[in-house]
């Protein structure tokens, strides 16, 4: 090229780079999630919102920021339905310094801290790590609040783009409490959206045990605290006062639940498949149902002796007429999934069962504290049975109402994340 012609061309060139420097960048997302690795519901919040993320703001690039005890099985899981996810763990220290350099690097690369889906806000103590020492925005999807507060939620919460509640009750109690973020609405927990699967496993196992696809209904269950220090992994100590309430409510809160895989089994031509949605069930399950069921019940009831991971437990459930039960997430993956699910909740299970009436699924929430809802559970359960497409067109409709309040959610967070 001549000098003339390039002169002339300098500042074309000069206006194109300047316009380039101007558009908007992808949105970098440093999400906080992974809570533990022996509960399905727990692994579930994470793959729930990346999927979100992914769908509505498909140019947003993502790092999860992990617990330590992401195990590999479960960041390989991850990866199968996430391939290009990038992973970190580690803590940020008093000075600011981050404990490894992937952890450094993605905090610096991050353009938003996007606080997961959770009982409470869960990572506190990194978020104000993160704030602190970087003063980049941040915003929370999902959480239950006020159950597990770590004493300054509420003036952290106030400083946050938006905060999405997964229950009604949570809003109100931070609504009192005076927390001050200018967007603080109901938002469904990130685990509505999971769509993990392992279908192979899933066949493998119906297949062994005789289920018929369409043809069983899932049944969790769980004590009013989880025994932790059942579980060497977590390395918990004995806590005499949990397992003293344990004890006390176990029969109680197991009494309607049997009752009703005994009207199924006697009842209709529905198996009942026992599962877990925690490492410690299992037991739980064999105790306060199979143990104690008639025998001529037993040969129309599975109990499955061990643990498993999300995407083989939503296969299975995504086969299965509905699920029922004292547990919380396996119910919210299914009608995240159009599968109808009864929930069964109790005081120690926090606020968080209340979404149920949120969705507009009220009728399948019992109160295991309330003595009068416990007559109106076998006939809750058996309707999924006798009346199966009522229970699908029901569920259909809490699943819209869901979908809607994602599209409206996220749609805040994409905004809340542009960077120029």
């Amino acid at each position: 090229m001549k000098r003339r012609e390039f002169l002339k061309s300098v500042p074309l060139v000069a206006c194109c780079a300047q316009a380039f420097a101007e558009l908007p960048r992808a949105p970098r997302v440093l999400l906080r999630s992974s809570w533990q690795v022996v509960n399905i519901g727990d692994i579930a919040h994470t793959p729930g919102v990346l999927r979100l993320l992914g769908q509505y703001i498909p140019e947003a690039e993502v790092t999860l920021w992990a617990s330590g005890d992401l195990s590999e099985e479960v960041a390989a899981m991850l990866r199968r339905r996430f391939p290009n996810l990038a992973i970190v763990k580690g803590s940020i220290g008093t000075d600011g310094k981050a404990s490894n350099s992937e952890l450094s690097d993605a905090i610096a690369w991050s353009s938003f801290f996007l606080h997961g889906s959770g009982p409470s806000l869960v990572a506190a103590k990194d978020l104000v790590a993160f704030v602190k020492h970087t003063g980049k925005p941040f915003g929370v999807y999902g959480i239950t609040h006020g159950s597990f507060s770590t004493g300054n939620d509420a003036e952290l919460l106030s400083q946050a783009r938006f905060v999405y509640f997964r229950d009604s009750v949570s809003l109100a109690r931070a609504r009192n409490e005076g927390v001050t973020c200018k967007v603080m609405e109901y938002g469904p927990d990130g685990a509505f959206a999971c769509d993990l699967r392992d279908d192979d496993k899933a066949s493998r196992f119906l297949k062994e045990h005789d289920l018929e696809v369409g043809k069983y209904l899932c049944c969790l269950s769980r004590l009013r605290y989880t025994p932790y220090w059942t579980i060497p992994a977590k390395n918990r100590p004995f806590d005499a006062e949990r397992h003293r309430r344990n004890e006390m409510m176990k029969e109680r809160d197991h009494l309607e639940l049997r009752k009703a895989i005994v009207a199924i089994a006697r009842q209709t031509s529905y198996k009942v498949l026992l599962c877990p949605e925690d490492a410690t069930q299992m037991a739980v399950g064999r105790e306060m149902f199979w143990e104690k069921l008639p025998e001529d019940v037993k040969p129309q009831v599975v109990w499955r002796d061990s643990f498993w991971l999300t995407d083989e437990a939503l296969s299975i459930y995504v086969r299965s007429a509905g699920l029922f039960g004292s547990e919380m997430h396996s119910p919210i993956m299914a009608v995240g999934n159009g599968v109808p699910a009864i929930v069964c909740r109790f005081e120690e299970q926090t606020s968080k069962g209340f979404m149920w009436r949120d969705i507009g699924l009220d009728d399948w929430l019992f109160d295991l504290d309330d003595p009068t809802d416990h007559p109106q559970i076998v006939p809750a359960v058996l309707s999924l049975a006798e009346y199966p497409d009522r229970a699908r067109q029901k569920v259909e409709k809490a699943r819209g109402f869901v979908q809607q309040r994602q599209r409206q959610t996220m749609d805040f967070v994409k905004n809340s994340t542009k960077t120029v």
